[in-house]
């Protein structure tokens, strides 16, 4: 309606107009239309974006035998949410199945699955993951073929979504080849996670493994030296070398890498803290010994 009334004004003035010069007697019409048109336009695509990004929190799979299809099918799951004591033939071909095939799952009471949807889910949830994991081993040979001093990024027991989108999206900046997930105890990639990393998620490849234990000795074979970011190190990042290639390990602020992963790593390193706060935000933390990598490499 708005458009047609200053298009109605933008005619008459064509047509009655004064003596002034007709671009100026239609400039005032023709400005209204225009950011009038930008403005809408603006501002259906930032909501259709986002309606978009919002719709993938809710691809969600309900019963135990549409779960088995989708497996079976090779789709992407992202989490399996099981209730617990169910003892049905077909739900013990999915335990069987997910156990098989490795998907993340856990058993939980009726409540946390009513949570997803009043569905009739029949004790059984899947997630849907919004990308494709990677195969860690194919990733690997790839990027050493590309690349001869890569950054590999693992991540253990970062749980929130938030801090796991800021970490992609300096990972993405800083030229991180590929980011390295455990299949649980690891945050899930959501909506949030997509808009924390600004769309950076779909521009680092990204692999799920068992055991980030078994990842390190992959990337070792590799020659990829591992190096893990605690506060417990006793050198600090601008000590060590950076210019071989890198499987950088970060922790979260509650309980930093796990011990059994430190225990393999023979390089680490720690940020300088010199006030009163202990730690940084993981991600703050990630982003600042990433770019420490990057001045080493380009500006030193």
């Amino acid at each position: 309606m708005v458009v047609l009334m200053v298009l109605l004004e933008l005619i008459i003035l064509l047509v009655v107009g004064d003596n002034l010069p007709p671009y100026n007697r239609i400039k005032p019409a023709f400005e209204r239309v225009f950011f009038y048109l930008y403005f809408s336009i603006t501002k259906q695509m930032k909501t259709t974006s986002f309606d978009k990004i919002s719709k993938m929190d809710k691809q969600e799979i309900f019963g135990v035998r549409a779960i088995i299809e989708c497996i079976e099918a090779n789709q992407n799951l992202e989490k399996v949410y099981l209730l617990k004591d169910q003892r049905s033939p077909l739900f013990k071909q999915l335990e069987k199945l997910l156990r098989e095939k490795k998907v993340a799952h856990s058993y939980v009471p009726i409540e946390r699955l009513d949570r997803f949807s009043n569905k009739n889910h029949q004790g059984a949830v899947a997630t849907i993951s919004p990308i494709s994991y990677w195969n860690l081993e194919k990733l690997i040979e790839k990027v050493l073929e590309e690349n001869k001093t890569p950054i590999f990024l693992l991540l253990d027991n970062i749980t929130d979504t938030r801090n796991l989108g800021a970490i992609i999206r300096s990972a993405s900046a800083t030229g991180v080849c590929g980011i390295i997930l455990p299949q649980t105890g690891s945050a899930r990639i959501n909506s949030d996670t997509i808009k924390t990393s600004a769309g950076a998620l779909f521009t680092v490849p990204i692999a799920k493994v068992d055991h980030l234990k078994d990842a390190i000795y992959l990337l070792q074979a590799h020659d990829v030296e591992p190096v893990a970011i605690s506060e417990k190190a006793n050198s600090t990042v601008y000590e060590l070398d950076f210019k071989k290639p890198l499987a950088l390990i970060m922790g979260s602020e509650e309980k930093g890498i796990s011990k059994g992963i430190l225990n393999i790593v023979s390089e680490k390193a720690k940020l300088p803290m010199e006030g009163v706060i202990a730690s940084l935000n993981v991600a703050v933390a990630c982003g600042s010994v990433l770019y420490e990598i990057i001045r080493q490499r380009k500006f030193s």
